[in-house]
């Protein structure tokens, strides 16, 4: 997958040779990046190699757009207006959950919720047996049944109380945009694993 997203991206760089912002960033959110995120809710990776590795080809193809060389990877980001690749897999994950709860889409992996007066619509986790072998841990971690509860049960109240898809999803976009997006990349150091499962509430002061 990242293989052919930077051949792609290769490509496009070779054919084009405007270097224009716009003209850049409408091609590889066409061509590039629809190849990194499909389906990416069931394989949304947790291993920081892993994400670093995905990463890299947002990082590249940032650092060609025209007057954005002197800027690192986080900085381009807020430039040109764009989430990390990381970010935008968990956003989808939540917009997957909103289908879910409202049946828009078959409930696969049978997430149960609850509703709380404080927080809405809560998500369970489902339980692992305290036996489970470290493999079956990193398995379930990574599981959508996991991370789906998780970062639904991040979103505010007044976020997931939205009666249509559209609202929702712009709500939710507006919500994200206002949570620093500084995913790991090699070179890079940062406090937190930018995951918005790892964002605690002692965060929340930062928005």
């Amino acid at each position: 997958m990242v293989s052919k997203a930077r051949s792609t991206l290769s490509w496009m760089l070779s054919v084009f040779s405007t270097r224009d912002r716009i003209v850049m960033t409408t091609f590889y959110k066409s061509l590039v990046r629809s190849l990194l995120e499909y389906c990416c809710p069931l394989w949304n990776p947790g291993r920081v190699a892993d994400i670093q590795l995905i990463e890299s080809v947002q990082r590249s193809f940032t650092s060609r757009v025209g007057g954005l060389q002197h800027l690192n990877y986080w900085e381009r980001l807020k430039q040109l207006n764009l989430m990390s690749l990381q970010r935008r897999r968990e956003r989808y994950i939540i917009l997957m959950m909103w289908e879910i709860l409202h049946q828009v889409v078959p409930n696969c992996c049978d997430i149960k919720f609850k509703v709380t007066s404080r927080n809405g619509a809560v998500a369970i986790i489902p339980p692992l047996s305290k036996s489970s072998s470290l493999k079956n841990q990193t398995l379930y971690d990574m599981s959508f049944a996991v991370q789906g509860p998780k970062l639904w049960n991040k979103v505010p109240q007044s976020i997931k109380v939205a009666e249509t898809f559209d609202t929702f999803k712009h709500s939710l976009s507006d919500f994200l945009a206002l949570i620093p997006d500084t995913p790991p990349v090699a070179g890079y150091s940062c406090s937190w694993s930018n995951s918005l499962i790892d964002y605690s509430p002692s965060r929340w002061s930062d928005i």
